[in-house]
Protein backbone atom coordinates (compact mmCIF):
# COMPACT_ATOMS: atom_id res chain seq x y z
CA UNK A 1 0.00 0.00 0.00
CA UNK A 2 1.77 3.26 -1.25
CA UNK A 3 1.49 6.42 1.53
CA UNK A 4 3.00 9.65 0.20
CA UNK A 5 4.30 12.02 2.92
CA UNK A 6 4.56 15.52 2.82
CA UNK A 7 5.13 18.29 5.43
CA UNK A 8 1.20 19.00 6.56
CA UNK A 9 -0.92 15.81 4.37
CA UNK A 10 -0.53 12.53 4.13
CA UNK A 11 -2.27 10.62 0.44
CA UNK A 12 -3.23 7.05 1.80
CA UNK A 13 -5.25 4.27 0.82
CA UNK A 14 -8.72 4.81 0.96
CA UNK A 15 -9.96 2.71 3.85
CA UNK A 16 -13.74 1.06 4.33
CA UNK A 17 -14.27 3.57 7.08
CA UNK A 18 -13.56 6.52 4.26
CA UNK A 19 -15.98 5.33 1.85
CA UNK A 20 -19.56 7.02 3.24
CA UNK A 21 -18.05 10.13 3.58
CA UNK A 22 -15.99 10.26 0.28
CA UNK A 23 -18.77 8.62 -1.39
CA UNK A 24 -21.19 11.71 0.27
CA UNK A 25 -18.34 14.19 -1.49
CA UNK A 26 -18.49 12.48 -4.20
CA UNK A 27 -22.27 12.27 -4.80
CA UNK A 28 -22.34 15.96 -3.17
CA UNK A 29 -23.80 18.53 -6.75
CA UNK A 30 -23.01 21.34 -4.58
CA UNK A 31 -19.53 19.96 -3.42
CA UNK A 32 -18.56 18.89 -7.33
CA UNK A 33 -21.38 20.36 -9.63
CA UNK A 34 -20.42 23.99 -9.80
CA UNK A 35 -17.29 23.14 -11.99
CA UNK A 36 -17.88 19.49 -12.65
CA UNK A 37 -20.31 16.79 -13.89
CA UNK A 38 -20.64 14.78 -10.93
CA UNK A 39 -22.11 11.13 -11.48
CA UNK A 40 -24.58 9.94 -8.76
CA UNK A 41 -24.28 6.01 -8.60
CA UNK A 42 -25.03 3.57 -5.83
CA UNK A 43 -22.99 2.95 -2.55
CA UNK A 44 -22.35 -0.51 -4.25
CA UNK A 45 -20.72 0.58 -7.47
CA UNK A 46 -19.08 3.20 -5.70
CA UNK A 47 -17.29 0.63 -3.34
CA UNK A 48 -16.42 -1.48 -6.24
CA UNK A 49 -15.36 1.15 -8.16
CA UNK A 50 -12.73 2.05 -5.59
CA UNK A 51 -11.70 -1.51 -5.07
CA UNK A 52 -11.10 -1.72 -8.42
CA UNK A 53 -9.20 1.32 -9.25
CA UNK A 54 -5.87 0.08 -8.72
CA UNK A 55 -6.16 -2.27 -11.71
CA UNK A 56 -7.81 0.07 -13.94
CA UNK A 57 -5.72 2.69 -15.26
CA UNK A 58 -8.90 4.44 -16.59
CA UNK A 59 -10.71 4.42 -13.67
CA UNK A 60 -12.08 7.46 -12.09
CA UNK A 61 -12.63 6.46 -8.74
CA UNK A 62 -10.57 8.31 -6.48
CA UNK A 63 -6.93 6.96 -5.49
CA UNK A 64 -5.64 8.30 -2.28
CA UNK A 65 -7.28 10.09 0.67
CA UNK A 66 -6.19 13.25 1.49
CA UNK A 67 -5.03 13.27 5.25
CA UNK A 68 -4.01 16.13 7.06
CA UNK A 69 -1.08 14.84 9.11
CA UNK A 70 -1.69 16.17 12.66
CA UNK A 71 -5.41 16.24 12.92
CA UNK A 72 -5.56 12.96 10.68
CA UNK A 73 -8.54 13.64 9.32
CA UNK A 74 -9.72 12.74 6.01
CA UNK A 75 -10.17 16.04 3.92
CA UNK A 76 -10.21 15.59 -0.24
CA UNK A 77 -9.10 12.85 -2.08
CA UNK A 78 -7.42 12.88 -5.16
CA UNK A 79 -7.29 10.18 -8.03
CA UNK A 80 -5.29 10.09 -11.84
CA UNK A 81 -6.60 8.27 -15.02
CA UNK A 82 -4.93 7.36 -18.45
CA UNK A 83 -6.97 9.94 -20.27
CA UNK A 84 -6.45 8.80 -23.70
CA UNK A 85 -6.24 5.12 -25.62
CA UNK A 86 -2.97 6.53 -27.46
CA UNK A 87 -1.55 9.40 -26.04
CA UNK A 88 0.64 8.94 -23.22
CA UNK A 89 -0.04 10.87 -20.51
CA UNK A 90 -1.95 10.52 -17.08
CA UNK A 91 -4.65 13.39 -15.78
CA UNK A 92 -4.71 14.30 -11.95
CA UNK A 93 -7.97 15.11 -10.09
CA UNK A 94 -8.44 16.69 -7.05
CA UNK A 95 -11.26 17.39 -4.34
CA UNK A 96 -10.81 18.93 -1.30
CA UNK A 97 -14.64 17.99 0.68
CA UNK A 98 -14.17 19.91 3.77
CA UNK A 99 -14.51 23.98 2.39
CA UNK A 100 -13.18 25.02 5.66
CA UNK A 101 -9.82 23.55 4.90
CA UNK A 102 -9.49 25.21 1.35
CA UNK A 103 -7.34 27.93 0.88
CA UNK A 104 -4.45 26.44 2.95
CA UNK A 105 -2.36 24.67 0.45
CA UNK A 106 -3.36 21.52 1.31
CA UNK A 107 -4.84 20.76 -2.49
CA UNK A 108 -1.31 22.09 -3.89
CA UNK A 109 0.33 19.94 -1.46
CA UNK A 110 -1.98 16.68 -2.27
CA UNK A 111 -1.53 17.51 -6.29
CA UNK A 112 2.30 18.03 -5.85
CA UNK A 113 2.87 14.26 -4.21
CA UNK A 114 0.13 12.55 -6.77
CA UNK A 115 2.49 14.26 -9.76
CA UNK A 116 5.86 13.68 -8.34
CA UNK A 117 4.80 10.09 -7.48
CA UNK A 118 3.12 9.67 -11.00
CA UNK A 119 6.73 11.24 -12.46
CA UNK A 120 8.53 8.42 -10.22
CA UNK A 121 6.54 5.29 -11.11
CA UNK A 122 4.99 6.07 -14.39
CA UNK A 123 6.50 5.64 -17.79
CA UNK A 124 4.95 8.89 -19.10
CA UNK A 125 6.34 12.25 -20.03
CA UNK A 126 3.35 14.06 -18.83
CA UNK A 127 0.82 14.95 -16.53
CA UNK A 128 -2.17 16.96 -17.00
CA UNK A 129 -5.25 18.62 -15.75
CA UNK A 130 -8.36 20.11 -16.80
CA UNK A 131 -10.40 22.61 -15.14
CA UNK A 132 -13.57 24.23 -15.65
CA UNK A 133 -12.90 28.18 -17.09
CA UNK A 134 -14.80 29.41 -13.98
CA UNK A 135 -13.02 27.23 -11.27
CA UNK A 136 -10.20 29.84 -10.89
CA UNK A 137 -9.17 28.38 -7.20
CA UNK A 138 -7.95 25.33 -9.25
CA UNK A 139 -6.19 27.31 -12.00
CA UNK A 140 -4.26 28.83 -9.71
CA UNK A 141 -3.20 25.20 -8.00
CA UNK A 142 -2.47 24.19 -11.13
CA UNK A 143 0.04 26.70 -11.91
CA UNK A 144 2.05 26.95 -8.45
CA UNK A 145 2.87 23.29 -9.32
CA UNK A 146 3.97 24.49 -12.88
CA UNK A 147 1.72 23.37 -15.25
CA UNK A 148 1.26 25.18 -18.38
CA UNK A 149 -2.01 26.15 -19.40
CA UNK A 150 -2.23 24.79 -23.16
CA UNK A 151 -5.47 25.62 -24.61
CA UNK A 152 -9.11 25.64 -23.87
CA UNK A 153 -11.65 22.82 -25.17
CA UNK A 154 -14.84 24.57 -25.61
CA UNK A 155 -17.56 23.72 -24.71
CA UNK A 156 -16.58 20.23 -24.02
CA UNK A 157 -18.91 19.82 -20.32
CA UNK A 158 -21.97 19.76 -19.81
CA UNK A 159 -23.61 20.48 -16.36
CA UNK A 160 -25.68 22.64 -15.13
CA UNK A 161 -27.71 22.86 -18.19
CA UNK A 162 -25.30 24.37 -20.18
CA UNK A 163 -22.16 23.67 -21.81
CA UNK A 164 -18.92 24.98 -20.35
CA UNK A 165 -15.06 25.57 -21.92
CA UNK A 166 -12.42 23.75 -19.73
CA UNK A 167 -8.52 24.50 -19.76
CA UNK A 168 -6.29 21.87 -20.21
CA UNK A 169 -3.10 22.05 -18.71
CA UNK A 170 0.21 19.68 -18.39
CA UNK A 171 3.22 19.71 -16.93
CA UNK A 172 6.36 17.58 -18.49
CA UNK A 173 8.93 15.69 -16.66
CA UNK A 174 11.65 18.02 -17.06
CA UNK A 175 9.74 20.62 -16.02
CA UNK A 176 8.82 19.21 -12.59
CA UNK A 177 12.46 17.98 -12.08
CA UNK A 178 14.06 20.27 -10.00
CA UNK A 179 17.12 21.30 -11.18
CA UNK A 180 20.68 20.02 -11.25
Amino acid sequence: MVVLEGPTVRLRPILPADCPMLFDWYNDPDLVAPFDRYTTETYDSFLRSVAAAEGDPGSLAPRFAIERRTERDVVGLVGHYRAHPVLEYVDVWYLLGSREVRGHGLGRESVGLLVDHLLRTETVERIGATCDVENVPSSKLLERLGFRREGTMRSALFHHGRWHDVHFYGVTRAERSPPG
